[in-house]
């Protein structure tokens, strides 16, 4: 056990990244003894959420012995040297292979580490696990062909979103501080909504990730803003292989102190489309707003900028390119698709080219929307999600392969539009259940956006406890 503060005592497996460093550091413990007891954090929770895949507590105890030497001679490796990560399913990790969720896909081991893997390794973080993600990406959920149904540790009957589910779980159920997802429609920051974590959405290109996309990054998963931000000193270091990424740019990725004061920051209640949002969320929402205002910002109601078509034309875009993947599979292989997957992908097939080009353009509508509202304001505080929650077996809040993307109007613009995004928990619903926070900001105010988070952790009401193991 660690007492950080005062009397309070804290196990090792809940501190942040920081905390372990300065731990390992003071010589108060080791590597090695850290990861002992996130091993049997695992044990103690993974029967209840399977939140990990291709999980390696051997392999990690090697690395975290030669960690141990390295602290006990005061020469750390990197950055990270000695804490404990876990990367997303779909991010490649050499010699393992990349089911993507999905027992459609053919396993074979990766070359090599994609980028953010490979940033994590050279930082010297102990990889003890992959996790677990839905058929293609395509789920806010931890249903999937491939890895057994994830579970939300604050309720496991509820679902820990997607897709980077089981990141969103294990950071929940402390497997350790840091957690690499992926985000192309609210991928980190929907889960980190559900299970009550800190997640950025990068500007596109800040963080170098292979394959690149349309709107597609890769970004930290964490309980503190303060971890996100350390994430973020590693994983926005420069790699060739991302034809979309930045220029390498000095930041001072520990300069998260900014004030409100005086700021400008749009409240958008109404996505512009979508579902509607439950009072529960509007309560917290409006009350974090109401907490930066104490804090002397400027806050004003503002319209969403996502219109049905836009989203209708996003969903058009998605199905044909995911039809185009599994049209290549034969009909067996093709077959083992999630069927909810497999029924929305199938209709891309009967849309025409124009359809298709037409839902692309809604990503140039999205940016030049979101252009224009960032004209007027200097951030942007919104729900992440419109619900609560929602069952564990479920693919998505509304479950209907005719209506998928209904949950994600407020996450998914500021994909297209590359504006950097966070969630941070805002607060709980009656039962105690956590309800996230979306900060947004401007093109490539990364550093910004997490300042305001910082911001709004010394603003925000104290934080419940983290979940406890259900009961056998």
């Amino acid at each position: 056990m660690h007492k950080p503060k005062g009397d309070a005592i804290t196990s090792l497996h809940d501190l942040s990244a920081v905390d372990l460093l300065a731990g390992y550091r003071a010589k108060q413990f080791s590597p090695s003894e850290v990861l002992e007891e996130i091993i049997s954090q695992v044990a103690t929770w993974e029967p209840h959420i399977k939140a990990l895949y291709l999980y390696d507590p051997e392999g990690a105890r090697k690395v975290a012995r030669t960690s141990t030497e390295r602290w006990q001679q005061a020469e750390p490796a990197g950055t990270l040297d000695g804490v404990p990560a876990t990367i997303k399913d779909n991010v490649a990790t050499k010699g393992q292979p990349v089911p993507l969720g999905a027992a459609s896909v053919k396993l074979a081991p990766a070359e090599k580490d994609a980028p953010p893997a490979a940033r994590l390794r050279e930082a010297g973080c102990v990889i003890f696990s992959k996790t677990t993600m839905p058929d293609y990406g395509m789920l806010s959920s931890g249903l999937s062909s491939f890895h057994p149904l994830t579970r939300n540790p604050w309720d496991v009957s509820k679902n820990p979103g997607g897709s980077s589910a089981g990141a969103g779980a294990a950071g929940a159920a402390g497997y350790g501080p840091l957690h690499l997802g992926t985000d192309i429609g609210g991928s980190v920051r929907l889960p980190a909504n559900w299970c009550g974590l800190v997640a950025l959405k990068p500007s596109l290109g800040r963080v170098p990730i292979d394959p690149p996309y349309v709107g597609r990054i890769a970004g930290p998963m964490t309980r503190t803003v303060d971890d996100a931000a350390l994430m973020m000193s590693v994983l926005s270091r420069p790699d060739r292989r991302d034809g979309m990424s930045l220029p390498a740019l000095e930041v001072n990725w520990k300069a998260l102190e900014k004030s409100p004061r005086k700021l400008r920051i749009g409240l958008m209640l109404d996505a512009g489309s979508g579902q509607k949002v439950e009072k529960e969320v509007r309560e917290v929402v409006v009350k974090a707003a109401k907490a930066f205002e104490s804090a002397g910002a400027v806050i004003t109601e503002i319209d969403g900028i996502l219109t049905p078509e836009m989203l209708e034309g996003l969903d058009n875009f998605w199905r044909a390119r995911t039809w185009d993947e599994l049209s290549k599979l034969s009909q067996a292989d093709r077959g083992k698709t999630l069927p909810y997957i497999l029924n929305w992908a199938e209709a891309g097939a009967k849309l025409s080219g124009v359809d298709v080009v037409r839902g692309f353009n809604m990503t140039m509508a999205i940016r030049a929307a979101a252009a224009k509202l960032f004209c007027e304001v200097d951030y942007v505080i919104s729900p992440v999600s419109p619900v609560v929650n929602f069952p564990a077996e479920f693919a998505a809040p509304l479950n209907d392969p005719a209506k998928p993307f209904e949950h994600i109007c407020f996450t998914v613009p500021w994909n297209m539009s590359e504006n950097p995004a966070l969630s941070i928990n805002g607060g709980y619903d009656k039962k105690g259940f956590p309800i996230g926070v979306q900060i947004i900001g401007r093109r490539f105010d990364d550093i910004g956006v997490l300042g305001m988070g910082k911001a709004f952790e010394s603003l925000r009401d104290p934080q419940k406890p983290w979940p406890a193991p259900p009961k056998k």
